[in-house]
């Protein structure tokens, strides 16, 4: 799928890996809807972007939210064909600590937000794509869903981030076969350790000592590699049903002390 002319939803659009994808489309030749939270900072870039972007502020794991955000992006765009989910939160909480037992909902708002939330765009936006015309291949559009190498390398204190992301795995081919007859590909990237805002609420030493665990290059990663990936992955149409690890080869180990 070109990217050229072609207009893609992004959650969590601005910032981290959601700004940096959306810059990087504006850059080929598309335009973007940005959905975030952030209100500040979503009109600011929005207006930085120019007329390639709108902003809507939006909690994903609200489906009534959703519908109505993707309605007025439906009107404002005529359509679209790319939708890429980054909106995500994190936090890394032991079941039994030092204050006892963790409350239930963090472990339901982390599942709200990362799984929930991706399949409240999923099931908002596919009828759009459906109806799309399709290229000279058949296709008609393309999710990208972000995970984590927390759904495989969850550490302790992850059981919620690690089962949420672990859901956006485990329907990447359930999707991409749901969708298959109507041209829509499904594809899930897996970030290792990025410097994004989520990972920036830890210490500088403790971001310097993740960085170097990865085998190379022995840094965190950058937002602009998960864009890169994101347009190749529109781009390349025989990318489908899979999930990419984005990490430098890094495998989280189980860190015994």
């Amino acid at each position: 799928m070109e990217i050229k002319d072609s207009a893609a939803i992004i959650t969590g659009g601005a910032s981290g890996l959601g700004e940096a994808t959306a810059r990087a489309l504006v850059s080929g030749g598309g335009r973007v809807a940005l959905l975030d939270l952030n209100r500040e900072r979503g009109r600011q870039l929005a207006a930085e972007l120019g007329e390639a972007a709108i902003y809507y502020p939006l909690n994903v794991a609200n489906h009534e939210e959703v519908d109505n955000v993707v309605s007025k992006i439906k009107d404002a765009f005529g359509s679209f064909q790319i939708v890429i989910n980054c909106a995500g939160i994190g936090g890394s909480v032991r079941i039994v600590g030092k204050d006892g037992l963790v409350s239930p909902e963090w472990f339901t708002n982390i599942v709200q937000v990362n799984l929930t939330g991706t399949f409240n765009l999923i099931r908002a936006t596919v009828p759009t794509l459906m109806d799309n015309a399709p290229n000279e291949e058949g296709e008609k559009g393309v999710y990208i869903n972000t995970a984590s190498i927390a759904a495989f390398d969850g550490q302790i204190g992850q059981a919620a981030y690690s089962a949420s992301k672990g859901g956006v795995v485990s329907m990447t081919l359930t999707l991409a076969r749901e969708f298959a007859r109507d041209g829509i590909r499904i594809m899930a990237i897996l970030p290792g350790v990025f410097n994004t805002p989520l990972l920036n609420k830890n210490p500088p030493q403790v971001l310097e000592r993740l960085g170097m665990q990865v085998p190379f290059p022995p840094r965190l990663g950058k937002s602009e590699e998960f864009a890169s990936l994101a347009c190749e992955i529109v781009r390349n149409s025989y990318l489908n049903g899979e999930f990419i690890r984005l990490d430098g080869g890094l495998r989280m180990g189980f860190g015994r002390k």
